[in-house]
């Protein structure tokens, strides 16, 4: 080929290199424009607004559209039925107010503050008195429940009446939205340090404004107390019975408080024929993922409810139904569905909007609430609004009996249920609590606690090391066995165990210790990584300041987006890379397998085993409560220096055998003595 041709070929190869490199730059502008297009489509700034409110509620039709925010069931759910065909009932609005119960200022005793809205007789939200929200810049008093607003404008409220029913409404298919409504509210009464407050609905026949029912709900907050009452009274002004039925929203909006990974779930508590306290637990991305109504419902066959909970990392909003004193169990709960809010929609559902909720049925077709004529009747409730702390669980005689510890969650596997993870995690929890008491700081507990079990667990670990060292030694003998019986599996086998008997070697000592020790370790992992004394608290003043978030040594100004992987760095943490040097030093005393040297592939295992080991974890932990990681780095360094004993008592052990001496023990004085050769046979 000429140089003419060559200098041709080369320019219309960079024409094709520049005309593609345009084709792509035009593609991702269009594209980016399409994408900001939608976005700006996407906030609804082209949607009409939304209806004014009517002064007084109707009837609607009853659906079974469960999706929040669902425009077309709502549509149906807000048609209203006509005077001439059906016997219409109503109840006019009240002006629109607020109350507030309790307090954020810790003098107070007050363990939260409610603010209660006028609208469905609701908790719009509840903030603690003795948390914050670890904001490092300005913490303040954590919220625990919020309202939910969904996209078509509607909030969702905390324990606000919803749906009610009458015996006509239910033949009619129709019923009352009072959580729509503005019930009358009465100023705050103060008795005895506790404070309440009232709000009243009556509902009517609309044509002739005469009274049917009348409801009175009341909230009533105790200092001291993380139990709030929450009581409905149902009254009926006619001179026939009725027969009512009405949902209740449970506990809305709670935040997540795990720094990684969402642990909010729904619970159900029931008490079995044994009379024991057993619970349902359904996770977030389950309530995410169900279609059908039955995969969000609390339920357990053959037993007895008891309450109903949302719950995340480290705390509970339990609502519990009270039961008549002639029964220890509350019957006139109908159903217990749990609910996943996704106000904006997005499909991956991680803008950080979403959140949970419970739904109560109280009353059914089959057992409805029965008020006589001219009569009332109370329904009480409690709420449990408070840590997930199981000495305070203990401690008061309702919350142990109720079983309010299956709140909290450790994080067992397949191979470690949870009948195993939490006896150990709870001890090792009370083991911790004590420990404080004398120490005052829960990272030097941690600590203490790994180089403790450590300590206990040292013979198992060298027992395992040793046995372990005795393989890598013998590699190169069971190589050449398998390659002597490659065609004879059998025998091959047969030989190898042989060996290793001789030897004093065995695959299964040198993996069972280390199998005993999984369900520990994951129980001490759990209980540091869910503990609600760990919230909060400091291990150094210049650093670690919070053992539940990540140590953070330095905040960057703005946060670093990594490339591709779309991680968000918002500080330098230093524990997850002292992690990494304590995971390469534990990788260099590990047994070296002897047919390294003469197997390139086992040598670039290895080698590769020396390089992931100390990247993968840190970065896999990078963000993990500075608390577990202090604990991963203080037992590998203590895994590092156990391993160097192990490794010298080896070494001293082969070379008294080298020069045929054994150890002797420490009661002939510790010296040693030359080993005497086993007879061929045994007489």
């Amino acid at each position: 080929m000429s140089r003419d041709s060559m200098l041709a070929t080369r320019s219309k190869r960079r024409k094709t290199k520049d005309e593609i490199m345009k084709i792509v730059l035009v593609s991702v502008v269009v594209g980016f424009v399409v994408f900001c297009g939608w976005l700006v489509y996407e906030t609804g700034i082209f949607e009409a607004g939304q209806p004014e409110n009517r002064p007084c509620i109707l009837l609607q039709q009853t659906t079974t559209a469960e999706g929040g925010g669902n425009k077309n069931a709502d549509a149906v759910r807000n048609q209203t039925l006509e005077a001439a065909e059906f016997t219409s009932f109503g109840a006019d609005h009240a002006p629109a107010k607020s109350v507030i119960l309790g307090s954020t200022d810790p003098k107070s005793n007050f363990m939260f503050k409610l603010e209660l809205s006028s609208k469905g007789a609701a908790i719009r939200s509840a903030v603690f008195s003795r948390f914050d929200d670890r904001d490092y810049k300005d913490p303040q008093p954590l919220v625990i429940l919020s309202p939910v607003k969904l996209a078509d404008g509607t909030e969702i409220l905390s324990m606000a009446n919803k749906g009610f029913q009458n015996e006509a409404l239910v033949q009619q298919g129709r019923e009352l939205p009072l959580q729509d409504l503005h019930w009358k509210s009465y100023d705050v009464e103060k008795a005895d340090d506790s404070q309440t407050a009232r709000f009243e609905a009556t509902i009517k026949v609309q044509d002739t404004n005469e009274p049917v029912i009348k409801l009175i709900k009341t909230y009533k907050v105790t200092p001291g107390s993380y139990l709030l009452d929450c009581d409905l009274t149902i009254e009926n002004l006619t001179d026939s019975e009725q027969k009512a039925r009405f949902n209740l929203a449970g506990p809305v909006g709670m935040g997540r408080e795990a720094v990684r990974s969402d642990m909010r779930q729904v619970m159900g508590g029931f008490r079995d024929s044994q009379g024991q306290v057993t619970s349902v637990p359904l996770k977030s991305k389950k309530l995410r993922k169900a279609k059908e109504l039955a995969d969000r419902r609390l339920i357990k066959p053959g037993c007895n409810f008891l309450w109903a909970a949302t719950t995340n990392k480290y705390f509970a909003a339990i609502v519990v139904p009270v039961a008549d004193e002639s029964k220890d169990f509350c019957d006139w709960v109908a159903d217990k569905t749990g609910r996943f809010y996704n106000p904006d929609g997005d499909e991956r559902a991680n803008t950080g909007d979403e959140t949970i909720g419970l739904d109560l049925k109280i009353g059914s077709g089959s057992q409805p609430l029965v008020i006589q004529a001219n009569s009332k009747r109370t329904y009480n409730f409690q709420l449990y609004l408070g840590p997930k702390d199981k000495g305070l669980f203990d401690k008061n005689e309702l919350y142990h009996k109720l079983g309010f510890v299956h709140t909290i969650t450790f994080m067992p596997c397949f191979c470690c249920p949870a009948a195993i993870i939490n006896p150990i995690a709870f001890g090792i929890l009370a083991l911790m609590k004590l420990m404080y008491g004398f120490i005052g700081n829960y990272g030097v507990v941690i600590i203490i606690l790994v180089f403790m079990f450590r300590l206990v667990m040292h013979p198992i670990s060298k027992k395992s090391q040793v046995s372990m060292s005795k393989m890598t030694k013998l590699g190169p003998k069971t190589e050449e066995i398998k390659k002597k019986y490659a065609n004879n599996k059998a025998e091959m086998n047969k030989q190898i165990m042989a060996l290793y008997k001789k030897q004093g070697a065995s695959p299964i000592m040198g993996f069972l210790p280390m199998m005993v020790q999984i369900p520990v370790w994951i129980a001490l992992w759990s209980a540091v990584y869910a503990s609600i004394e760990l919230r909060g608290e400091g291990f150094l003043p210049f650093w670690i300041t919070d053992l539940s978030v990540p140590d953070a040594l330095y905040r960057f100004p703005t946060t670093i987006i990594v490339p591709l992987l779309g991680w968000k760095i918002e500080s330098l943490n230093l524990l997850p890379l002292l992690m990494g040097v304590a995971f390469y030093l534990q990788q260099k005393l590990m047994p070296k397998q002897a047919t390294a040297a003469t197997n390139p592939q086992v040598a670039q295992q290895q080698k590769m085993m020396m390089i992931m080991m100390p990247l993968l974890f840190p970065l896999m932990l990078y963000k993990a409560p500075s608390g577990v990681n202090l604990y991963i780095m203080a037992s590998t360094f203590a895994g590092v220096f156990e391993q160097h004993i192990i490794r010298k008592h080896i070494r001293e052990k082969e070379e008294a055998e080298s020069k045929g001496l054994v150890a002797t023990t420490s009661k002939a004085g510790g010296k040693v003595k030359k080993k005497k050769p086993k007879p061929f046979y045994r007489m």
